[in-house]
């Protein structure tokens, strides 16, 4: 069977350009392995998808060039997401930072791309396993439902997060076939593993974490293997083996100038209870056992043991071991190369026709719909080009 597109991944960038290219007057086919399309948009956002953000722009995003993705995010902003959320009736808030949300559910969102899908002409064949794919003046695929053609293909498979909902390595497999570099990709929006913090597992603290020059002001969730929760997700997309992280366990308090005070009124108090009056009295426990375990009363500690201590809880350094791995992973960092893709169509420099979209690329967002706002708008550039 022949088309003019074919587009490898029932996700959010493979049917946005789908449909873009359908509008064209192109006969489009997206294939897929899953049974139902849109599978992680559905899981998305505790199953209301975060579908963008507001604040969306290249500041965000983590690429070896953090340049590429500025020309598709500035000719389909996340303005234009939200008008074609608006014009399907979907209700929708938002959360925090720019976070936009369903009211209902994110198969408002997959309702409406298979609506725009349809709409546009575009065909749909899933639960099709993908063989071995080859190019000569047109592109051959071998898949189980049989043999396909087409002028272009699309790209569109994802990462390797979260592989219970079927990611697969198919689209880093094939920009190596055709030559296409792939830079290393890593799990990203992901836990940390430091074991010893296990005990503290299911608190939270607002703090301020930071990781090679980026800091984030959310919470931490300790768990059973370590750190989780915003903050430590954000940090994952900057961190590297080996990199320490640093937390600011009480932001914008002037924590030095509190105990010292504390000490002149002539509190007889231990530290660690005087820290439970701001955080957590379990960790503030556990903190003090390992980093303060003084049990003198505050009266009789030098200033400069608290100015220390007020050091420590404004710069608290730790080594995680690794992340948890792609299967909580949100997102997968690093992916096709930028440089070789053009940044207006997302195709091929070396292979004419063959484009890559979407979570493949290596360009990678913030927790915060951060990643969505690509999908949509790589996956709208190449449906203008294919």
């Amino acid at each position: 069977m022949r088309f003019d597109v074919i587009v490898l991944g029932a996700g959010a960038a493979g049917m946005m350009c789908a449909q873009e290219a359908g509008k064209r007057g192109r006969q489009v086919l997206v294939v897929d392995h899953a049974s139902k399309a849109g599978s992680k948009i559905l899981v998305s956002g505790g199953g209301r998808c975060n579908f963008t953000n507001t604040g969306a722009t290249a500041a965000q995003y983590v690429s070896r060039n953090p340049h590429f993705c500025k020309s598709a995010l500035s000719r389909f902003p996340s303005e234009r997401f939200i008008e074609l959320v608006r014009e399907h009736g979907i209700p929708f808030h938002e959360k925090k930072l720019g976070q936009l949300f369903c009211d209902r559910s994110a198969q408002d969102i997959v309702t409406m791309l298979e609506s725009l899908c349809e709409s546009a002409g575009v065909s749909f064949r899933l639960q099709c396993q993908i063989g071995q794919v080859s190019a000569a003046d047109r592109f051959r695929l071998e898949t189980s439902s049989g043999e396909l053609h087409c002028e272009s293909l699309v790209v569109a498979t994802g990462g390797l997060s979260l592989p219970k909902l079927g990611a697969t390595a198919l689209g880093h497999e094939l920009a190596r076939q055709f030559g296409l570099n792939v830079v290393a990709p890593a799990p990203a929006l992901d836990g940390f593993v430091i074991p010893e913090l296990g005990e503290l597992a299911g608190l939270s603290i607002d703090c301020v974490m930071s990781c090679n020059g980026k800091a984030f002001h959310e919470n931490i969730l300790f768990t059973h293997t370590g750190l989780s929760g915003p903050a430590a997700l954000q940090c994952s997309l900057h961190w590297n083996p080996g990199d320490p992280l640093t937390i600011d366990l009480l932001p914008d308090q002037d924590v030095r100038g509190w105990l010292l005070s504390r000490k002149k009124e002539g509190s007889r108090t231990l530290v660690r209870n005087l820290l439970s009056e701001r955080l957590p009295a379990r960790f503030a426990e556990r903190f003090c056992e390992r980093h303060f375990p003084s049990q003198l009363p505050l009266a009789q500690i030098s200033d400069k043991a608290l100015e220390d201590l007020a050091l420590q809880l404004h710069a608290w350094s730790l080594a995680p071991s690794g992340t948890v791995g792609y299967s909580k992973a949100e997102v997968t960092r690093g992916g096709v190369d930028t440089a070789e893709l053009s940044s207006k169509t997302l195709e091929a420099r070396k292979v004419p026709g063959l484009y890559f979209v979407g979570e493949v690329v290596d360009v990678t967002g913030w927790l915060g719909g951060y990643n969505f706002q690509w999908a949509w708008a790589s996956g709208w550039a190449a449906g203008q080009s294919v």
